[in-house]
């Protein structure tokens, strides 16, 4: 799990959208929680949007938000930034 913090992008779909469409870009404005966020970005005119209290999803193999509302998801950099920081953890816990 990849904890959210303010400033992290992610990808975001607003309410209705399928999880086939290109997402908009976004930026984590405030964590509620591991799931659930604030955000803002630029949807794909380039037009500022905000929302709150959007379902953030840890699993990467997971779409769409069940209540129908808004999403995010991490953008594949992130998980994988994620994934080295936690072997390179793991290589210095082993060699400790």
């Amino acid at each position: 799990m990849i904890k959210p913090t303010v400033g992290r992008v992610v990808w975001y779909w607003p309410m209705g959208r399928d999880h086939t469409a290109q997402p908009n870009a976004a930026v984590i404005a405030y964590v509620h929680s591991d799931t659930c966020i604030n955000v803002g970005g630029f949807d794909s005119n380039g037009k500022p949007f905000s929302d709150t209290s959007v379902m953030l999803l840890q699993d990467a193999e997971s779409y769409g938000n069940p209540s129908g509302g808004a999403w995010c998801k991490w953008m594949p950099y992130q998980i994988g930034q994620a994934a080295r920081a936690e072997a390179a953890e793991a290589q210095n816990t082993r060699s400790v």
